[in-house]
């Protein structure tokens, strides 16, 4: 056309349609996300062994703070649901009695799922707040909260009324050393001889003494 001007066209004008798509998808991989190794959240194998007439747990002092719960609430939880009674001595927790580490490690994965994982999100990072005398677990990585599930040790009650003979249904909750199913009951330890965790057995009450419970296949 006579006497129009023309405008030279820079380089990155020609090209900027054609790669878009791809610089789009560039920008998107350089979003960081978080990796599954910095999520990870592992609680401690308990550490525990019989001495003398108490149980030792080893690393009581790092599990509280893997947890990043108070050493007297994680204690108060399992002093409850072993029936017993014992003391915080530096890092370790002594309990009376004799209790297999399979229990005790059975017992902590119950604190950490009631009192530390989010049922929104699966995250640990959760606090523990009041709310008009109701216990609640409030997440700080997504919001949700829900009022702590207390687990009622209803085998306390049940625990007082047996007496040898007794046939009833359990649930084998872990096994000891040397073989044996262990079902807790208040303060009783409960022993099945070839069960797995997970069984439901009836059983009869063959004998007991002191806090241990013999059984045998009804």
């Amino acid at each position: 056309m006579a006497g129009a001007t023309f405008l030279p066209i820079h380089p990155s004008y020609i090209y900027m349609a054609e790669p878009y798509e791809t610089l789009l998808k560039k920008a998107y991989a350089n979003v960081t996300e978080p990796s599954e190794s910095v999520e990870r959240f592992t609680v401690p194998e308990a550490k525990a062994y019989i001495e003398g007439k108490t149980t030792v747990l080893e690393n009581f002092a790092e599990i509280a703070d893997v947890v990043r719960r108070e050493q007297d609430h994680l204690m108060k939880f399992l002093l409850g649901e072993l029936g017993t009674a014992g003391k915080i001595d530096g890092n370790r927790a002594i309990f009376n009695g004799k209790f297999e580490p399979s229990l005790i490690n059975n017992l902590i994965k119950n604190y950490v799922d009631d009192y530390v994982i989010c049922s929104e999100c699966g995250k640990p990072d959760t606090r523990l707040v009041k709310d008009d005398r109701v216990l609640l677990l409030r997440c700080d990585a997504c919001g949700g909260h829900r009022p702590v599930r207390k687990r009622k040790a209803r085998s306390e009650q049940a625990s007082q009324e047996i007496q040898e003979g007794a046939v009833m249904d359990v649930e084998i909750q872990s096994v000891s050393k040397r073989g044996d199913g262990v079902v807790r009951m208040g303060r009783y330890i409960m022993y099945v001889a070839n069960s797995k965790p997970g069984q439901q057995i009836k059983i009869r009450v063959a004998r007991i003494s002191g806090s241990i419970i013999f059984t045998e296949r009804a």
